[in-house]
């Protein structure tokens, strides 16, 4: 393109005037000219006229030179209404010069077969994550040792992906590092309790406890940070409650352990959201996350150690490697690691890709399909209103993330809207 318009220029009789700008000035440039347009070729005299039409600018004597330099369609133009005067014409140009297109990747002429690649990759990563989590529990009950092994194999993933640039590691400063402690703090003791009641009790009653998150979310929005709730929010809410109740008064893996550790994740979660919103900088989610988990890692070992240290080394990892072998131990512990890092990262991935409303439904999906595989795979015995009130508790979750979305799309439309009438008002 820039080697054919350094040979071609655009020469009227007269300059161009812009007309109805306020009204016409998008999506199409409209132009008044009342006298033909030429081209000329730069340093000769020689001026070549160009004809408009209802389908392409034809330039006579250079169709052939245009197809040799380059694969370039003129912009197609249609004569729009004469003007007043009758003598000039309008002429709207409705698109620009259009050098021929790569040919489009996978991704982009399929975008929904890679979303829902995305999707399917993040449901089976934190499926088996779960399954494989609670299998090493079974054998090796040390909740606070698993949480570091879970982080130090995340950090060890970050630190060689920065060594080799992908992603390039972003600088942090004191700053910064004062604003994401919080941050990390409160994604570490979440963390923790969300194993401790994995250990504790069956993986389909901590997840059905942690659909409560939502309610803490609100809570704290309502009373902590002065945001007022939409009623419509708080009554949906109403039958997450009811169920997550129904549910707990039969559970038969039932115990005060799992049950208010999985509470104190849904607060620490809550509170890891809450001071995320102060930690939004212009560093990327990739590297945000990485050094979040850096200093994850650190609040994690001090418990770690103090409360499990001494078990460990009398007879936890004896007993595990008496039970399973050195090298299943070994695997276990490093792919629950991976696994927990590369499913938060892919769920980071997969919902930079959707709209809110959908990001609200896949989150609902996925807890359903890790309740449901993880009663499958164990075998875990429901009672009747454990299940029902686990559907309710659900179906909950799932109005609550609907209307929610809903909300701040209206919201995103009312700001637009507003940014879009101050710009009108300033330019015009």
């Amino acid at each position: 393109m820039a080697s054919i318009m350094s040979h071609l220029s655009l020469h009227h009789a007269k300059p161009f005037n812009l007309s109805n700008s306020s009204s016409r000035i998008s999506p199409a440039l409209a132009l008044r000219t009342s006298q033909p347009t030429v081209l000329s070729l730069r340093n000769s005299p020689e001026k070549i006229p160009a004809e408009f039409s209802g389908k392409h600018l034809r330039f006579s004597g250079w169709d052939q030179l245009l197809r040799r330099r380059g694969s370039v369609e003129i912009p197609v133009v249609k004569a729009a209404a004469a003007a007043a005067d009758g003598d000039d014409q309008e002429i709207e140009i409705s698109e620009g010069l259009k050098i021929a297109e790569a040919p489009k990747s996978f991704a982009e002429r399929y975008p929904a077969l890679v979303t829902g690649f995305f999707f399917f990759t993040w449901y089976f990563l934190n499926v088996i994550f779960n399954i494989l989590n609670k299998k090493v529990y079974n054998y090796f009950p040390y909740p606070y040792f698993v949480s570091v092994v879970h982080l130090f194999v995340g950090v060890t993933y970050c630190l060689i992906s920065w060594s080799i640039g992908l992603p390039k590691r972003a600088p942090i400063n004191k700053e910064l590092l004062g604003v994401l402690t919080p941050v990390a703090a409160c994604h570490a003791l979440g963390h923790v309790m969300s194993n401790v009641s994995f250990a504790a009790v069956a993986v389909s009653f901590t997840h059905t406890i942690k659909a409560l998150e939502p309610f803490f979310s609100a809570a704290a929005s309502q009373f902590v940070l002065g945001h007022q709730i939409p009623l419509s929010l708080w009554l949906s809410l109403a039958p997450v409650v009811l169920g997550v109740s129904m549910a707990s008064l039969t559970e038969l893996s039932f115990n005060w352990l799992g049950f208010t550790s999985a509470m104190i994740s849904n607060i620490s979660f809550t509170y890891r959201s809450i001071y995320s919103k102060k930690a939004m900088t212009g560093m990327d989610s990739t590297n945000v996350y990485a050094y979040i988990s850096i200093i994850a890692l650190l609040f994690c070992l001090p418990p770690a150690i103090l409360i499990e240290g001494p078990k460990l080394m009398q007879y936890g990892f004896r007993d595990a490697i008496a039970k399973v072998g050195m090298v299943k131990f070994v695997s276990d512990l490093f792919w629950i690691g991976m696994f927990y890092h590369l499913y938060n990262q892919i769920a980071t991935n997969t919902l930079e890709r959707v709209a809110p409303l959908t990001h609200a439904v896949g989150n609902v999906l996925k807890r359903v399909f890790v309740i449901g595989f993880s009663i499958i795979v164990f075998g875990n015995r429901i009672s009747t209103q454990t299940g029902i009130g686990t559907g309710i508790a659900i179906a909950g979750v799932a109005i609550y993330s609907l209307i929610k979305a809903n909300l701040e799309e209206q919201k995103k439309v009312r700001i637009y809207h507003l940014g879009l009438r101050n710009w009108i008002q300033f330019h015009v």
